[in-house]
């Protein structure tokens, strides 16, 4: 199964390391999982700034009333005072004033990078499952294979 340089044959190691190995990689791929999942979530929130800022940024919009978000779960009333500048969330708290085309490129650009992050991640992903299923694969031909040895050393030994 070595078939590049620098990688080891999974036929030569023991039973045990190779379940310490898949352990490993389970881990690995449940936090990229995890990552995965959080880039996914990102990349949703910056979609729905930009779909506010396309739709709910208007001159009609300026009297009409509004819930402004301070965190995830609590809003307060508030109203537009400008249609065409608002304050974006470039990270880590700190906001940036931009005209809503500047803020809508913005966004879009935020949204293609993630996309190209979680198609990265992906990649990355698949080739951990494919690295647990070969690891699966070994150990099971592996025991199969001490099982029968032992079998046949008790058809002897009887």
């Amino acid at each position: 199964m070595a078939s590049k340089p620098g990688q080891i044959d999974l036929n030569t190691v023991p039973v045990a390391q190779l379940q310490d190995l898949k352990n490993q990689l389970e881990r690995e791929l449940e936090h990229l999982t995890t990552s995965f999942s959080s880039l996914r979530t990102a990349q949703s929130k910056f979609r729905d700034c930009l779909t506010s800022i396309k739709t709910g940024i208007t001159p009609s919009t300026i009297p009409k009333p509004l819930l402004v978000p301070l965190t995830s779960s609590l809003y307060v009333p508030g109203h537009l005072t400008d249609a065409e500048h608002v304050l974006i969330d470039v990270g880590t708290g700190y906001f940036v004033e931009k005209d809503v085309a500047s803020a809508k490129d913005f966004y879009e650009r935020k949204v293609k990078d993630l996309q190209g992050s979680l198609k990265d991640l992906e990649g990355v992903i698949n080739s951990k499952v494919n690295d647990v299923r070969m690891v699966e694969e070994v150990m099971r031909v592996k025991v199969l294979s001490a099982q029968e040895q032992q079998a046949k050393e008790g058809a002897k030994a009887g």
